[in-house]
């Protein structure tokens, strides 16, 4: 059987590798964080069949694809189109929810067009989507929002004084101008003292074309009062401001459920067809598991053919672990994991075969019971005749590989090559990170922390909690279990939303663009700036190349972005600065023979080295260190961050400033983790604990559990079947609950 050849692999860190992977067996690709994984696996030979799929198109289609750099290889043989399923959330808007970006809901609606009665229409209609279908209130949305005007207008000032509290609406800015030079207002006058004919035309007129307009008004504009205008800009419309001004926004806006169709998106005509009394909104809400029991139970040979495969979709769903989910949920509410379970179900039933599925970490955000189904479905998708490859830290998933790739020795540029190749026995007496970490045999901490005072959370029902109370001890590490969907995170956060010493630190992203990195994150870029323009006399702003030490050519960026009308937008390193950011004379400015782009490329340990004689710059990067990112480049940009790297980014700004007394939050600290490099972090929670501060672990992952000082296990299942406290104590306790999964796999994990 012929195997997907790479040779000479030279992107990112990795050191001219070149290795051959076995076609229609499952790959699994382990090493460190940092070691090389994914540039291997998603930036070369992902990219590489992506960027070849594209050319086979026209250039007219070719330019509404995502465009694919080379990657750095010298050549791939043999290498079939690849299908990318990765953590990304699957995002969306309120309009996309999991009935419909699975497809699921497509048969639904045809079900109710064909069996509900009384007969309303045929299946578009059914579409909160849809004109004829939505609720005309809140326009298929479901909740309706309020603008608060006292919010939005400070009443005490003038137009000229800033009156409408609102970035994108100043005196300056263009829409602002909208206001200012419409020639309707005095601009000096407060808006308190406005007649009530007044404050209706700024406030509610419509989209009118002016009479006579001043000559500073441009000529095609029309006015439109302010409430209409940002009702249009920043509620109605998905647009990228409405990320930009997230926060203002929720300021000056409430939702509540729409009045007129409680919540259920859809007209009153389209709500009164219903099948065994329930309407197709009703359905939507009802979890994966009670859809599936409604559904079995009918039998209309009119439906048939819409009916079983209807039930297979929803078994898949239930079978991969999200049978807690409703059809209704909204997409952008999914975790990465969740989102990722949703994508390789849409894989399962696709007739293609001859493919290299490419998954990135299907364990994340995974209990080990449901870690089992997720291997089901992988071992399914290659029985199909498919290539798997997979980048996984989980033991449970790196056992049922065909093949292993492990990359490292270490990190970044100390990882990059390929230390072990062969199967899962064979890698367990490899003397590799992995190999070494995998033969370890784990125990419950023996002696873990004593204490006499708690922090108690009473009962609590938010969601599918079933009126609980638990105690978590302070000063100690609790770690919180239980699968996916079972009430785990709703306690914690619930429970500690309104308590002012809670510091939740989870894996979303930090607010992050390609122009903000490791330094501007840790506040320090200031400091290396300051320090640059001391040695060199240089001005300050000079070393931004945000500012004016950007390269004239690519502005700041290091890539120049060429659009070519229907071909492909073509992207170039800028051959002025090479990619450094920076104008030449800055490049020039040296010390010690480092520039500021040198600076940049200098890995944390590197950095840590450099700057021994900066404490202001050095410790936020040795607090760094000690969360296991020595690998990272002082330069990298946020955006390139996983979830697992980006909250241990946020939890060395905690160490840097030594904080007591507080409660700490993690969500799944786990993620993206070599078993390795648990200890680095475990470290860390111990300093946080020395410091008086109590911390509280969401995880599914084995070996932490087996480091807790305290356990809470919350279940059975997940969903309507969880939100019950099957265990709290010392962890020991747990390992003879029997109603408990978490205690299964634990007592299987401990005597392995």
């Amino acid at each position: 059987m012929t195997d997907i050849r790479i040779h000479g692999a030279k992107q990112n860190n990795l050191k001219n590798i070149s290795v051959d992977i076995p076609k229609h067996k499952i790959t699994v690709f382990t090493g460190r964080s940092g070691s090389g994984k994914s540039s291997l696996v998603f930036n070369t030979i992902a990219a590489e069949s992506e960027r070849l799929l594209n050319e086979t198109y026209s250039t007219y289609i070719q330019h509404q694809l995502t465009q694919y750099a080379k990657p750095n290889v010298d050549l791939i043989e043999n290498l079939p189109v690849a299908m990318v399923i990765n953590q990304k959330r699957l995002g969306g808007h309120a309009r996309s929810t999991v009935g419909t970006i699975s497809d699921i809901y497509a048969s639904v609606r045809l079900l109710w067009s064909r069996i509900g009665t009384p007969f309303v229409g045929y299946s578009d209609i059914f579409s909160f989507n849809n004109p004829k279908g939505m609720c005309p209130t809140c326009s298929g949305l479901g909740y309706v929002e309020d603008i608060d005007l006292n919010e939005l207008i400070d009443f005490d000032k003038s137009l000229n004084e800033d009156a409408i509290r609102f970035p994108s609406f100043r005196p300056d800015s263009w829409r602002g101008k909208r206001y200012l030079y419409s020639g309707l207002f005095n601009n000096d006058k407060k808006l308190k003292d406005y007649t009530e004919s007044e404050l209706n035309t700024f406030l509610y007129t419509e989209p009118t074309k002016l009479k006579n307009p001043p000559a500073n008004w441009p000529k095609t504009a029309k006015f439109e009062g302010l409430i209409h205008r940002f009702r249009r800009s920043f509620l109605l419309n998905e647009n990228f401001e409405k990320n930009k001004f997230k926060s203002d926004i929720a300021r000056v806006v409430s939702s509540k459920t729409c009045p007129t169709c409680n919540g259920k998106r859809l007209n009153k005509s389209v709500l009164q067809c219903k099948i065994n009394d329930l309407d197709i909104s009703d359905f939507t809400a009802l979890s994966i598991d009670d859809a599936i029991e409604f559904i079995s139970k009918l039998t209309s040979d009119k439906a048939k053919t819409i009916i079983e495969p209807l039930l297979k979709q929803l078994e898949s769903l239930s079978h991969i672990g999200l049978n807690y989910l409703t059809l209704s949920r909204e997409t952008k509410t999914l975790s990465g994991g969740e989102s990722q379970r949703i994508k390789l179900i849409r894989h399962l039933n696709s007739p293609l075969t001859d493919l290299i599925y490419i998954i990135d970490e299907p364990s994340v955000g995974l209990h080990p019971e449901d870690i089992r189904r997720i291997n089901e479905i992988i071992q399914s998708l290659k029985d199909k005749g498919n290539t798997v490859l997979v980048v996984e830290h989980d033991p449970d998933v790196i056992c049922i590989a065909d093949h292993i790739v492990d990359l490292g020795p270490l990190a970044g540029k100390n990882g990059g090559s390929i230390t072990f190749e062969g199967n899962y026995e064979s890698l367990l007496k490899s003397t590799t990170s992995t190999g070494v970490a995998l033969r370890k045999k784990h125990n419950l901490k023996p002696d873990p922390r004593k204490y006499d005072e708690f922090i108690n959370l009473s009962d609590i029902s938010q969601n599918n909690l079933k009126n609980i109370s638990v105690k978590i001890p302070k000063c100690a590490m609790t770690v919180v279990t239980g699968v996916a969907g079972s009430g785990k995170s709703t306690l914690i956060t619930s429970g500690l939303k309104n308590n002012d010493n809670s510091i939740f630190i989870d894996q979303k992203p930090a607010h992050a663009s390609s122009r903000s990195n490791l330094l501007t994150y840790l506040n320090i870029f200031d400091e290396v700036r300051k320090y640059f323009s001391d040695k060199t006399g240089l001005k300050r702003s000079l070393f931004s190349h945000n500012s004016e030490g950007a390269c004239p050519e690519c502005h700041g960026k290091g890539v120049i972005k060429t659009e070519l009308a229907f071909m492909p937008d073509f992207t170039q390193v800028c051959d002025v600065c090479n990619g450094k950011r920076y104008k030449q004379e800055v490049l020039n400015a040296t010390i010690d023979g480092y520039s500021i782009a040198d600076i940049l490329n200098l890995t944390i340990d590197e950095a840590i080295a450099y700057f021994s004689k900066k404490p202001e710059i050095e410790m936020p990067l040795h607090a760094l260190k000690s969360t296991g990112l020595n690998y990272m480049t002082l330069g990298q940009t946020l955006d390139t961050l996983s979830g697992g790297e980006i909250q241990r980014v946020k939890l060395s700004k905690f160490l840097t400033q030594k904080v007591h007394d507080h409660i700490f939050i993690f969500d799944e600290p786990t993620t993206g983790l070599h078993e390795d490099d648990i200890p680095i972090l475990l470290d860390c929670f111990n300093n946080l604990i020395e410091d008086n501060n109590t911390l509280i672990i969401i995880e599914h992952n084995l070996t932490m559990m087996t480091h807790a000082d305290w356990l809470i296990d919350i279940g059975p299942y997940a969903g309507d079947k969880g939100g019950q406290c099957l265990y709290q104590g010392y962890p020991a306790g747990i390992l003879s609950v029997k109603s408990s999964l978490t205690s299964r796999h634990l007592n299987r994990y401990i005597k392995q």
